[in-house]
C-alpha cells in the first residue's frame, strides 16, 4: 500500500474517533451513562465485526497473535476509560489538551524502538500539533484552573495519551499479517473484556436494555470501534508508529467540527486557528515523504 493511502485510512480512522465524542455526548443527552455507552459501543462494534469475519479470508492465529492483539484492544478500551475519568473531575478543555500529548509520546515511542532522533520535520510538526493543541481545545478559556488541586484528573488525562500512543504504536505491528476483519474483531474482543470487567454496564444484569439502544449502540460502535480500529489495522502498518501518531491528531478537529455541526456548540476564532496549526503538523511530513519519493 502506497504512504499516501495508508495515511488517509489513519486519517479516516481518528476523524471517525473524534466525531464519536459528539455521539457519546447525543447518548449522555438521552440519558445513558458512561458505562452504559461504552459496553454499547465495544459489544455492538464486536458483533458486527464478527458478522464480517464470517464472510471474509480467514488465517489461523498463533497464540502470540492472539494475545498482542488483545492487548492492543486493551489499550484502546483504557484510553476511553481513563480520558471518561479525565473529563468527570476536570474541563473538557484541559482534559483534551492531556489527551493530545499523545503526539509527542507516539513520536518518542519510536524513537526508542528505532533508536533513532526524529527528523526535524516530525519534530517540527510535533510542536504544531501540540500548539494547535492549545488553542483548539480552548486551553486559554479555563481561566483559574487549579493544576495542582486536580492532580487526579490531570494523571488520568496523561495515562489517556499514554495508552492511545501505545495502541498506534501496536496496532501496526501485532499481526501484521493477518486479514483486516479478523484482525479487528480480535482487537474489539480485547476491548470489550476490559470495559465489561472495569465498568459493569446495567445491561448485563439487564439484557433486555440492548434491544432498547439498539438505534444508538449501531451508532456510537460505528463511529466509536468499527471505523477507528478497522482503518487503523489496514493504514498503520504500513507507516512508522510516529507518522501514524502524527496523522492521528486529526481527531481533535474532527471532533470540534463535530461539535459544531452535530451539537451545534459555538467554536471561537482561535480555535479554528488551532485547527489550522493541527492540519500544518499532519501535512508536513507528508511533504516530506512525496519529495523523498519525487527526487528518489
Amino acid at each position: 500500500m502506497k504512504s499516501y493511502r495508508a495515511s488517509l485510512c489513519v486519517l479516516i480512522g481518528a476523524s471517525s474517533y473524534g466525531i464519536h465524542a459528539s455521539v457519546v455526548k447525543l447518548g449522555l443527552g438521552k440519558g445513558y451513562s458512561v458505562p452504559d455507552i461504552t459496553g454499547l459501543q465495544y459489544l455492538f462494534g464486536l458483533v458486527m465485526l464478527f458478522a464480517a469475519f464470517l464472510f471474509t479470508r480467514k488465517v489461523k492465529m498463533t497464540v502470540k497473535q492472539v494475545s498482542a492483539l488483545l492487548g492492543v484492544g486493551v489499550f484502546l478500551s483504557l484510553t476511553g476509560i481513563f480520558y471518561g475519568m479525565s473529563l468527570s473531575l476536570i474541563p473538557a478543555s484541559i482534559a483534551v489538551v492531556m489527551l493530545f500529548q499523545f503526539t509527542w509520546i507516539g513520536v518518542l515511542i519510536e524513537a526508542l524502538y528505532v533508536r533513532k532522533v526524529p527528523s526535524k520535520k516530525k519534530l517540527v510538526s510535533v510542536l504544531l500539533l501540540w500548539i494547535g493543541t492549545l488553542f483548539a481545545g480552548g486551553l486559554g478559556s479555563s481561566r483559574g484552573f487549579d493544576w495542582t488541586g486536580n492532580s487526579l484528573g490531570l494523571l488520568y488525562g496523561f495515562g489517556a495519551a499514554v495508552t492511545f500512543a501505545l495502541f498506534m504504536f501496536f496496532s501496526g505491528k501485532a499481526a501484521r499479517s493477518l486479514p483486516t476483519f479478523q484482525k479487528s474483531m480480535m482487537i474489539s474482543l480485547g476491548g470489550i473484556l476490559v470495559v465489561l470487567a472495569v465498568f459493569q454496564p446495567s445491561f448485563i444484569q439487564q439484557p433486555s436494555k440492548i434491544i432498547e439502544m439498539t438505534d444508538f449502540g449501531l451508532l456510537v460502535a460505528i463511529f466509536g470501534n468499527i471505523l477507528p480500529v478497522v482503518f487503523f489495522a489496514i493504514g498503520t502498518p504500513h507507516l512508522d508508529s510516529s507518522m501514524s501518531t502524527i496523522m492521528g491528531a486529526a481527531e481533535l478537529p474532527a471532533a470540534i467540527l463535530a461539535a459544531m455541526w452535530i451539537l451545534h456548540e459555538q467554536v471561537a476564532i482561535f480555535q479554528f486557528a488551532g485547527i489550522a496549526l493541527i492540519l500544518a503538523g499532519i501535512i508536513i511530513p507528508q511533504i516530506q515523504t512525496r519529495q523523498k519519493k519525487s527526487f528518489g
